[in-house]
């Protein structure tokens, strides 16, 4: 029995990589016969570069940039393809793990601290950028971003704004012509890991503003501001980014970083999964494992574990999901995209959140050894 395990991460307790290990010791323990292979995956959110660097290889590179509340903190980026390409995790230097509950803020929160990853990584000779979306604290359309890499963002008496999505209010005018000159020749991967647009009812802010501290109405406020934002971008750029698919992406950073010269939307799942030979893996496989956190009606949006089970599907190859929870609306997706889904339950919290959460991974993979020891591809739902 060969057996592939590719999990995305458990959000807030295990990365890919810890999930794909735990899973598989218990589908040892239960299998003992069987070739297991272990391979994480990411759709561009949480544990992006994690999974590139442990697929691709590359070294990671410090730097201090700017949080998204302002201060400073220490992210990182990787670089693999011989020093040529840039892997940067946008939630590593703006994202929601830095910031604490009660200071949540997406009026202030800014992209500017990710801007600077991707200058750094320029001036350092990179020509590629590959840049995963996930896990933000932002809502300003990566208008701070864009600050980062030169361009400037206007009132109507010329000055230039402040940072976060609630400044937008402000935008009078973008001007472009300030652009890191660099940034013309590098080709930018944009690793999107939901497809929303940036504005309307399924934009970025009324999407996942509430997440990020968002009431209702700052919520149309900071849609309005996006749209003007988006105005702005479209009369000095000649890019329309209201309605791309992924733009709202990381509060709409995809959004800012569609108006970059050489830049694409890529669903993060695809772009992980060709990086990784996961097609050839599955085709391989007599079973494929896959999981994340949480299975939710946003899991349908690109996520990493509902790619994993189309393209298990495709090849007509079993797929099982081992989940922290299912939302109760989403039970009967569940149940068409995977063979079986196994609830491990939801992560415990404090210091032993992170032991806990690999004991009950590898509790469930070996029960997913011992049904598949019964035998013969059973439909169902398992806890």
């Amino acid at each position: 029995m060969k057996v592939l395990v590719a999990p995305n991460a458990f959000k807030g307790t295990l990365s890919a990589v810890e999930a794909a290990r735990s899973i598989a010791a218990g589908l040892r323990l239960s299998m003992p016969g069987a070739e297991v292979r272990e391979m994480p995956v990411s759709d561009g959110g949480q544990g992006f570069l994690e999974t590139v660097l442990h697929a691709a290889g590359g070294k990671t590179v410090e730097v201090e940039v700017e949080g998204p509340l302002g201060g400073r903190v220490t992210a990182r980026y990787g670089v693999i393809d011989g020093g040529s390409t840039a892997v940067i995790e946008m939630a590593l230097a703006s994202g929601i793990t830095l910031v604490r509950e009660h200071e949540l803020d997406p009026m202030r929160a800014s992209t500017y601290g990710t801007g600077e990853l991707i200058r750094h990584a320029v001036d350092s000779g990179c020509e590629e950028v590959i840049v995963g979306l996930g896990g933000s604290a932002t809502n300003d359309g990566g208008a701070g971003a864009l600050q980062a890499l030169g361009v400037r963002l206007l009132d109507a008496q010329g000055r230039e704004i402040g940072r976060g999505g609630g400044e937008l209010g402000r935008l009078d005018r973008v001007d472009a012509r300030w652009l890191h000159p660099r940034m013309s020749r590098v080709r930018t991967m944009v690793a999107c890991d939901v497809d929303n647009p940036l504005c309307g009812a399924n934009g970025a802010s009324a999407v996942y503003g509430p997440q990020k501290g968002a009431t209702p109405a700052t919520v149309k406020v900071l849609d309005d501001n996006l749209l003007r934002f988006a105005m702005a971008v479209r009369s000095a750029i000649g890019v329309d980014i209201r309605y791309l698919p992924g733009a709202g992406a990381a509060g709409g950073l995809g959004g800012g970083l569609a108006a970059l010269p050489g830049t694409r939307l890529v669903p993060g799942f695809k772009l992980v999964a060709e990086r990784l030979g996961l097609e050839r893996a599955v085709e391989w496989a007599d079973v494929v494992i896959t999981g994340e956190g949480r299975l939710d009606c946003q899991s349908l949006r690109g996520k990493g574990p509902v790619g994993v089970g189309a393209l298990a599907r495709s090849h007509s190859v079993p797929v099982v999901a081992v989940v922290g929870r299912v939302e109760p609306t989403a039970w009967e997706s569940a149940e068409e995209l995977f063979d079986a889904v196994v609830v491990a339950g939801p992560p415990e919290t404090g210091e032993d959140a992170k032991t806990s959460a690999g004991e009950a991974l590898e509790r469930a993979g070996r029960m997913v050894g011992m049904l598949m020891g019964i035998g013969g591809r059973t439909r169902g739902c398992c806890s």
